[in-house]
């Protein structure tokens, strides 16, 4: 249970870090968050679900995961999730990588420091 904090911890750092000091890394967070905003409200007026399962249903798309258990089932919603899909993924798989490249920085920095 202490690891689980002590690596949420890390993790905040490292997120206020990127937000602090990297523009890229600001515009990817920036970029991830209206894509899900938008996609939520999209899905909850168009589908008729609920902010939840709107939320989920982004989420899941753009982590690739795809349960199956929520289908788009008008036209425009099917249309709307294509486009989603390439613009989501996109975005998560750089958002992934940047997050990792702070994260490699932060340790190899803190063991720059503790080798002078």
């Amino acid at each position: 249970m202490i690891s689980f904090f002590l690596n949420l911890y890390r993790f905040a750092r490292i997120l206020f870090h990127g937000i602090k000091n990297d523009s890229e890394f600001r515009f990817l967070l920036i970029f991830i968050i209206l894509l899900l905003v938008g996609s939520t409200f999209f899905y909850s007026i168009n589908e008729n679900w609920s902010i939840l399962d709107s939320l989920y249903f982004s989420v899941m798309t753009m982590a690739t995961i795809g349960y199956g258990d929520l289908v788009p089932t008008s036209s425009i919603g099917k249309i709307f999730t294509i486009i989603f899909t390439f613009l989501s993924i996109g975005g998560f798989v750089s958002f992934t990588a940047k997050m990792i490249q702070l994260t490699l920085e932060h340790r190899n920095d803190k063991i720059w420091k503790r080798n002078q």
